[in-house]
């Protein structure tokens, strides 16, 4: 039951006072930076913006509390936006809150199943491509804002397609002082950051600032927030939406896409988040926290929330190390609504557009995306670019859904044998019994050098058994013995670049031996032949291991 213990409980076990300040310190700063972000992207998903302040206090707290990180930042993020405006618009608040808590349920159950590891199954390309696609949906959706554009009445603008199209049909009417705004608030969010003096102030708060400065002391004519929404400062409350078979029948298909998306999203935060601390989250139980957030976040007035991958980051990098940081969050968010929640109709739409355009330019992953493009195998790039096209085309469901089917077809070509990763055993770790009955097939070598013999294609499903390579602190050289692996795809090839990274790290030389053909066409692709040296490729595992000895002398 330890994979399913809060990891809250775990942490208080050892904590001090100094990790609390620190705690209260990145827990503060967190705040900061979420609440620009909270707001910008409740907007962005057709609601109130004191909706995105409720996801981020009631989320935010619940999933700390209950979460399996340490460090995971939870609240309103970037993936939901479009398919809560599109649930919003054809369903209502109601019809969101069922989707949500439904989408909460089904978390809390994956938990309970221990379902977690299963999102290993959702290929590289699919999640590379379908976060490209929502970026893409974020940025068209913000066309308007930024320009001051006004769209032609009786236009509908719920699909991605309908705003580019509505956009489009009111260009006649752009306002030049929204683009003087936004330009002034995007230069803000890409320049201050790389100002030194300045790094330790949030780019997105100080947008904020500068926007509303102009609107109110220079003759700017352009839409706030105030103009288009009413601001509320009053507590959330619980309300239960109405419920019958129909609604439920009607909200489950969402309740599905939000339930996967946030597990997926939260659990590739958690893993980043793993790398940065060098720590390991509770899969299954960070899922039932991600539901019971949802649910809450539901019942009082809040949309989708799921961790944060940026929020999280800067949460590791200002000292945060126990869920007591996003708890801290959380409280900071609460009293920033009940006091400044009032002065947020003051902020500029374009500001808030600007903002949405970093975060979208943030998650587009356009770097991963082309060096896929570039390096991937062709039946790679075609799962990539469809994801990539329907989410941004049609919808998420859709290009999940088609994302998916193409990447099973592909698993099942590539499939001929179950994968399976052997370390060599050294002989003093050898019985004596067993030793003598075996000397004669097998071969000494020092325990500087660990060997692992990899058998079976390595595809997403089974790359990460490239994790579970394990070297001792006595390991100099590790030899991938391959010729038993027929194949090699994108994600594999990532998982074997981090294993790589992660030698180098702990200054172990990586040796491939007897590399097929396909999986060589794909690593020189990559590159990877070039990163570890194309030296360090042997034709048979005698040569590596030769070659491991002889590294080893000339240390």
């Amino acid at each position: 039951m330890e994979d399913l213990k809060p990891m809250l409980f775990t942490c208080l076990k050892k904590y001090s006072k100094e990790q609390f300040i620190k705690d209260l310190i990145a827990g503060i700063i967190v705040a900061i930076i979420a609440l620009p972000l909270s707001i910008a992207l409740a907007l962005a998903s057709g609601v109130g913006p004191e909706r995105g302040i409720y996801t981020a206090v009631i989320a935010g707290f619940v999933i700390s509390f209950l979460g399996g990180s340490q460090v995971q930042i939870a609240g309103p993020t970037a993936a939901f936006a479009t398919i809560v405006a599109g649930i919003v618009a054809d369903q209502g608040m109601d019809g969101l809150a069922v989707a949500t808590i439904l989408a909460g349920i089904i978390l809390i159950l994956m938990g309970f199943c221990r379902l977690g590891s299963l999102i290993k199954f959702i290929p590289y390309t699919i999640t590379t491509g379908f976060t490209a696609g929502i970026a893409v949906t974020i940025a068209i959706g913000q066309l308007k804002d930024f320009c001051g554009v006004t769209i032609p009445v009786g236009m509908p603008t719920i699909e991605t397609m309908e705003k580019l199209e509505g956009f489009l049909a009111g260009i006649g009417t752009l306002n030049w002082h929204a683009v003087f705004v936004g330009a002034v608030c995007l230069a803000i969010l890409i320049f201050m950051p790389k100002v030194k003096m300045l790094a330790k102030i949030p780019p997105s708060l100080a947008a904020v600032a500068v926007g509303i400065l102009m609107v109110k002391l220079m003759p700017i004519q352009v839409n706030t927030i105030g103009d288009l929404y009413t601001i509320s400062s009053s507590l959330p409350s619980f309300h239960l939406p109405k419920l019958s078979l129909e609604v439920i029948q009607k909200a489950l298909p969402n309740a599905f896409t939000i339930a996967i998306l946030a597990a997926i999203e939260s659990l590739l935060s958690c893993v980043v988040a793993d790398g940065m601390i060098n720590g390991n989250h509770r899969s299954n139980m960070e899922l039932a926290a991600q539901g019971a957030g949802n649910v809450a976040s539901a019942l009082f007035g809040g949309i989708p929330a799921t961790g944060a991958i940026a929020r999280t980051a800067a949460n590791i990098k200002n000292g945060g190390r126990t869920p007591v940081a996003g708890m801290v969050h959380a409280v900071v968010l609460f009293l920033v609504l009940l006091v400044l929640m009032p002065y947020a109709g003051w902020i500029p739409m374009p500001t808030i557009a600007a903002i949405l355009f970093i975060v979208a330019y943030n998650m587009c992953q356009w770097r991963p995306f082309v060096r896929l493009v570039k390096t991937a195998p062709k039946s790679d790039i075609a799962v990539l670019v469809i994801t990539f096209m329907l989410t941004v085309v049609f919808d998420l469901v859709v290009a999940i859904e088609v994302g998916m089917v193409l990447a099973c077809l592909l698993f099942m070509k590539r499939m001929s044998d179950e994968t399976g990763v052997r370390n060599w055993s050294h002989t003093d770790e050898i019985s004596d019994e067993v030793r003598d009955a075996e000397r004669a097939r097998m071969r000494d070598i020092p325990s500087s050098i660990s060997v692992c013999e990899i058998t079976g294609p390595l595809f997403f499903g089974a790359a990460d058994q490239i994790g579970l390579i394990a070297v001792t602190e006595k390991t100099k050289c590790l030899i991938l013995r391959m010729r038993g692996v027929p194949a090699l795809d994108s994600t594999a090839m990532n998982s074997l670049t981090s294993l790589y990274e992660k030698c180098r790290k702990k200054k172990i030389t990586l040796i491939l031996s007897h590399v097929n053909d396909q999986p060589m066409r794909v690593i020189r692709k990559a590159g990877f032949d070039t990163l570890i040296g194309k030296e360090n490729f042997s034709p048979n595992i005698d040569v590596a291991i030769e070659k491991a000895e002889k590294i080893n002398s000339n240390r």
